[in-house]
């Protein structure tokens, strides 16, 4: 439905504008990224994601530049779906929602959760913050045009991706040092 739409953005958008709009919403996430960095207790990364949001905000011209990356502050990638992974909540089944794709019942109460760290949530004007979420989506769904054609090319779509997205969920849950046995749904 929305892959013609994306499509079309990534055709017209040149790559050095799409990488513009990509820094302006990771930035603009970076809120809902520190506090789950607290919530996991990893205070060292809260303090470089707060440097991090603060650098790219003014120097990056609102997170449309990223000077942070070039000053050696990583990127980091947390939700509370991860939190509550990281607490012991274990993933529950697969659910794929109509436009926003894969998940799982624990990231989609995560989901929830966060919203009310996104800082578009908070934007007086309906018509800016639906369009700064449609933006935001769009934008992602552009970056995963060429996940979705080895998805077409694949036998069973649907069973490929839930269990890449499993798997990826675990990896970001458990930082990249997954355990020798994870216990079962």
């Amino acid at each position: 439905m929305i892959r013609p739409i994306a499509r079309g953005y990534r055709r017209t958008l040149p790559p050095f504008a799409r990488t513009a709009v990509y820094n302006f919403f990771s930035n603009a996430s970076y809120p809902t990224v520190i506090i789950n960095d607290a919530l996991q207790a990893k205070f060292d990364s809260a303090w470089r994601d707060t440097g991090r949001l603060l650098l790219n905000t003014t120097l990056g011209v609102g997170g449309v530049f990223d000077p942070a990356t070039a000053v050696g502050l990583s990127k980091d990638n947390e939700d509370f779906g991860q939190t509550l992974g990281t607490w012991g909540l274990a993933a529950g089944p697969y659910l794929v929602i109509p436009l926003l794709g894969p998940s799982s019942t624990r990231d989609i109460a995560g989901l929830l959760v966060d919203q009310f760290a996104e800082p578009r949530q908070y934007v007086r004007n309906v018509y800016l913050r639906w369009s700064l979420w449609a933006g935001n989506n769009l934008d992602r769904r552009a970056r995963l045009l060429d996940a979705s054609a080895l998805l077409d090319r694949s036998g069973d779509a649907y069973a490929l991706l839930r269990s890449v997205y499993f798997q990826r969920r675990e990896y970001l849950v458990h930082d990249g040092n997954i355990p020798d046995e994870i216990p079962p749904e």
